[in-house]
């Protein structure tokens, strides 16, 4: 039986990052400048505290109460969690931009604007802001989503850190107005952003200074130079943006075709450029330079070229959180192998994530980093577990089996979260990802060589791998029953989901009988959660009216089943994202879509034998706006 026990200077980080994750996570929903103001004060108390224990550790005899010092590093630690997370709330700020009277905004440009439909969009952040038209400067601060309307044939493109002068204006972003949408205001608030702006582009003035992290500037520079490149020598549009998103972390071009292929077959891990790729980086290297161990001068320069490689890589991809993450537990797994130290991987992890969550706390709320670092457990955790259960000799056999328990023990610890916030579950998943192992990493290989050494030859056969690997993916999500799509559950549900989980997990290191009996305990309670929500929706009967901006719909609900009068396509997009994630929140498994006509007067219909009459006129879009508020959310009525 495998033990689960450490010494504590074996999972230090551990220790570290729970409770400040839980600081952080406390304070986010009481964002108050009271908070920040007893945070502050209580911090400042506990490190004294805590520099006191340490001066008279042996004078006071403290030794006998380690529990105490324990304790005032925990509270420490759950403190600063919260206190950062405070600071990184611009609008605690006295200089918050949105406080200000004031005609101009002075904005520094934060990432890689992008456009779309001539719309162009990036984030700001506020450095100053002018009054009487420029006679008084004010220090301004705080984060802006901007949008602009380009000129027709325009082909300017601000870059990172570029300075703009823009006008006093802005508006709060707007929440979710039809259930089950994206909540695209907290995903927004979650960077620090709570409002945005709308311009023409003769509205901007552009400056001629440029400042900004001259880090970032850098990688993203050299990171658009290497995505033109590919542009360059890849005729196929849907190579170019595979080959910029496997490669690069360069997501802009992606179409929304080949995004939904591989959420269906569930690699869309392999277009986050994450530990994978490092990791495949790491093995070429490690395996290249083998002659370098001999002494302990080789190993320190081996070293030196691994860490050298793999954060150039890092700068190549822009410095996203999955690529830091990898470059920063990899990081510290080679410094412990060249210093012979024993590197534990749960100590690791939690590193990569406290530095992480050091520089930005928001990133706690990041979809993709708690994905991240839940698969990077299951490997660490689970993967030797599972690998236990079948000792395979034979060699491609023995690859092939940790193949499939790398899969699944990722799958295994991932699936609660990405069900929770994708709806869906591929069936296929072991399939999938064993198929895209080789293409993958000769696709990775093949990419970064063509831009390192500018084979441009190379070209056409890099374009038919990622032709081979895409047609195959899109082969496996055609299958049947490929993919569990509409799968809703509360907050309850996960939290019971995940503690079974968790519990399991424990149950597979430690073979513990009682921790076998509480996670089997859960799944009854969450049968019972999951029967009652179901018995409550087979009774639902309800009408909603969708806040739609150019379309209408209104959804008639009985049981599972709905009539759906709009005037959309089921496959258009606005019916995808607006209407039918609030079907899929009622599980509606009946879905009728009827095209409304505004000509006709009034329509009936029946459901379940409850005849409901409703007026068309109700849907027509201005006599919403009459009705309601502009911004108002869709009209839910219950019928009795």
């Amino acid at each position: 039986m495998e033990k689960l026990k450490y010494e504590k200077s074996q999972v230090v980080f551990v220790h570290l990052l729970l409770p400040y994750a839980a600081g952080i996570l406390l304070c986010y929903h009481f964002r108050t400048w009271q908070l920040l103001n007893v945070m502050s004060i209580v911090c400042g108390l506990i490190f004294l505290s805590i520099a006191t224990i340490a001066v008279f550790y042996r004078k006071l005899r403290l030794y006998k109460n380690k529990w105490i010092a324990g304790a005032a590093v925990y509270l420490f630690s759950f403190c600063c969690g919260g206190l950062i997370c405070l600071l990184n709330d611009s609008r605690l700020s006295s200089d918050y931009y949105a406080n200000k009277d004031a005609d101009y905004l002075k904005i520094s440009v934060i990432d890689e604007p992008q456009v779309k439909n001539s719309i162009l969009r990036f984030k700001a952040e506020i450095t100053e802001c002018y009054k009487n038209n420029g006679d008084i400067k004010l220090r301004a601060e705080g984060k802006l989503l901007v949008m602009v309307r380009l000129d027709s044939n325009s082909t300017w493109l601000p870059a990172y850190g570029n300075e703009l002068i823009i006008p006093f204006r802005f508006s709060r972003i707007e929440p979710p107005y039809n259930p089950g949408e994206f909540d695209y205001r907290s995903w927004l608030a979650a960077k620090d952003i709570h409002n945005q702006v709308f311009l023409k582009q003769y509205e901007i003035v552009v400056l001629a200074e440029r400042k900004g992290n001259p880090l970032i500037s850098f990688a993203l520079s050299l990171r658009s130079k290497q995505v033109a490149y590919y542009r360059s020598i890849l005729k196929n549009d849907d190579a170019f943006s595979m080959a910029s998103t496997l490669i690069l972390g360069y997501r802009a071009d992606l179409s929304e075709d080949t995004l939904a292929v591989y959420s269906k077959t569930g690699t869309v891990h392999a277009l986050s450029v994450s530990g994978m790729h490092v990791g495949l980086i790491y093995l070429v290297l490690h395996w290249t330079l083998l002659f370098l161990g001999q002494s302990k001068l080789m190993k320190v320069l081996k070293t030196i070229i691994i860490l050298t490689v793999i954060w150039c890589y890092t700068l190549l991809t822009g410095l996203s959180p999955s690529v830091l993450r990898s470059a920063i537990m990899l990081s510290a797994f080679v410094l412990a192998k060249m210093l012979n130290k024993e590197s534990n991987g749960y100590n690791i992890l939690a590193f990569a994530a406290f530095c992480l969550l050091l520089y930005d706390p928001y990133l706690i709320w990041d979809v993709g980093f708690e994905l991240s670092f839940l698969a990077v457990f299951g490997l660490i955790c689970l993967q030797p577990a599972i690998l236990s259960w079948w000792p395979v000799k034979n060699r491609w056999l023995s690859r092939i089996w940790s193949a499939v328990a790398m899969s699944f023990s990722a799958q295994m610890t991932t699936f609660p979260l990405s069900v929770y916030y994708f709806h869906q579950f591929p069936l296929y998943f072991l399939i999938s990802n064993l198929f895209i192992i080789i293409p993958s990493a000769l696709i990775m290989y093949l990419g970064i060589i063509i831009l390192v050494f500018r084979l441009s030859f190379l070209a056409s056969v890099f374009e038919w791998m990622i032709h081979f690997m895409n047609k195959g993916l899109d082969y496996i999500s055609r299958l049947p029953f490929s993919n569990m799509t509409g799968i809703w559950f509360d907050k309850t549900e996960l939290i019971l989901i995940c503690t079974s989980l968790l519990l399991m997990v424990f149950v597979l290191k430690t073979r513990n009988k009682q921790l076998l009996m509480a996670s089997i305990c859960c799944l009854p309670l969450l049968q019972l959660k999951s029967a009652y929500s179901k018995a409550q929706l087979s009774h639902q009967k309800k009408i909603i009216v969708f806040k739609l901006s150019k379309n209408y719909a209104a959804a008639f609900i009985s049981a599972e089943k709905a009539i759906v009068l709009t005037n959309l396509n089921a496959d258009e997009k606005t019916f995808r994202y607006s209407v039918k994630p609030a079907l899929d929140l009622h599980q509606i498994e009946q879905i009728t879509i009827i095209n409304g006509d505004k000509n006709i007067a009034m329509r009936y219909f029946r459901l379940n034998g409850h005849e409901i009459l409703f007026y068309n006129c109700l849907l027509k879009t201005d006599d919403l706006k009459k009705r309601r508020p502009r911004y108002a959310k869709a009209y839910e009525l219950d019928l009795p």
